[in-house]
């Protein structure tokens, strides 16, 4: 078990306990799931860790995007009105983004606002977990098998 940062975690519906913050904010490797799609210029690009964090564990941008894109497929949660085409780019913020809340209710319109975060960050944890259990290079899995055990 690896030991968790208690002030990089929080405890949001669905995902319950210890959720990662952002990559950007300083998350482990299970907020990649927060991160964007790979490509891009970013309005706080200086802070991003994604491409550093995907380096780390031997994941390319490319393998990243196949994983978000199946899973956004998979989950009904390809949107024109949130970045990149897809709620598995949407990040944690508080409050959220209005675009993602908007594009959760088109999804899930017989659910309250609570109830629809509680599924979002559900599915984003197991977004987490497809991305981890994806790394195929041997030194990555060393690096995520901590936080896999933590799912």
């Amino acid at each position: 078990m690896t030991d968790l940062d208690q002030d990089k975690l929080r405890d949001v519906p669905g995902w319950e306990k210890n959720a990662p913050v952002p990559i950007c904010m300083g998350g482990d490797f299970r907020a990649l799931t927060f991160c964007c799609k790979p490509g891009y210029s970013l309005t706080f690009g200086f802070k991003c860790k994604r491409d550093e964090i995907l380096r780390e564990i031997g994941l390319t941008p490319e393998e990243f995007i196949k994983i978000k894109e199946n899973f956004s497929k998979e989950n009904n949660w390809d949107s024109e009105i949130v970045c990149f085409g897809s709620i598995s780019y949407c990040c944690m913020r508080r409050n959220g983004c209005p675009r993602r809340d908007t594009a959760l209710v088109e999804r899930y319109p017989n659910l309250t606002m609570e109830k629809i975060m509680e599924l979002y960050f559900k599915k984003k944890k197991e977004l987490s977990k497809k991305i981890l259990q994806s790394i195929k290079d041997s030194n990555g899995k060393k690096e995520v098998k901590p936080y896999l055990d933590l799912f």
